[in-house]
């Protein structure tokens, strides 16, 4: 990976926000979810997340979430992705979403 200086960090604006609604995605090329996800005063955001192999989408509701914010919106398949959810590839290449174990303000800042 390439070395970035830390403006190139502050760059990234991750916030915090709570799914509100999961459905499938059967347009994606690999198996996903449309996510909608409340970031407080940053308003209601879409994404597309490759996570259905470990969570069910009542799994996902009202769960909170890591995701950057002001990437520009992407297009996958006949839907706008507005933020990514982040998350970390296991050993198995399935994707653990980071999320909170204690309950946060929607759109707080993580530094």
């Amino acid at each position: 990976m390439e070395e970035i200086n830390f403006e190139d960090f502050l760059k990234v604006d991750i916030r915090i926000g709570t799914i509100l609604e999961v459905n499938d995605f059967p347009k994606a090329r690999k198996p996903a979810y449309q996510l909608k996800i409340d970031f407080g005063t940053l308003g209601i955001k879409k994404s597309s997340a490759q996570i259905t192999n470990l969570y069910t989408k009542e799994d996902l509701v009202g769960k909170q979430i890591s995701a950057v914010v002001n990437f520009k919106p992407r297009q996958i398949a006949n839907f706008m992705s507005e933020c990514l959810v982040l998350g970390i590839h296991n050993k198995n290449n399935e994707v653990i979403i980071l999320h909170s174990n204690k309950k946060i303000k929607n759109g707080e800042n993580v530094s």
